[in-house]
């Protein structure tokens, strides 16, 4: 099998999380500048076996689209012009930034740790990536 990799996307920096072989245990990797997404993407892939990438989908409590979905479809475009291979889904986000936050309260670390937004955001895609596993 082939790791699964989920991307918490945003403007300034990316959070990314990926699987191990098995697809099991899904773990954060690191927090990307976002202007260097793409390049870390091709640079992962040519390393390590992925079958899929996970992008987060932010909606409203009302289930409609966040305003912030314009920004990730213009990445997707990008991706998909990229890496064209590589199948993409997307998983509902929402509330991921507030349980990474809580994670993070649960985990021990102190209110100056807590406010470094590079870990919010990849445990963040951690919990997307979670998220898929558990419902697969």
């Amino acid at each position: 099998m082939a790791r699964i990799l989920a991307i918490d996307y945003g403007t300034k920096r990316t959070g990314i999380a990926v699987t191990d072989e098995l697809q099991i245990i899904a773990s954060g990797l690191t927090t990307v500048a976002t202007k260097e997404l793409i390049p870390f993407l091709k640079e992962y892939i040519a390393k390590e076996h992925v079958e899929l990438f996970l992008v987060g989908e932010p909606k409203q409590m009302n289930n409609e689209v966040s305003e912030s979905e314009g920004s990730i479809q213009s990445f997707l475009t990008k991706l998909t012009k990229a890496i064209p291979a590589m199948p993409v889904k997307r998983v509902d986000e929402r509330f991921t930034s507030k349980m990474a936050v809580q994670t993070m309260i649960d985990s021990g670390l102190k209110k100056g740790q807590r406010k470094n937004k590079a870990l919010v955001d990849e445990i963040s895609a951690t919990i997307i990536l979670q998220s898929y596993l558990y419902n697969q």
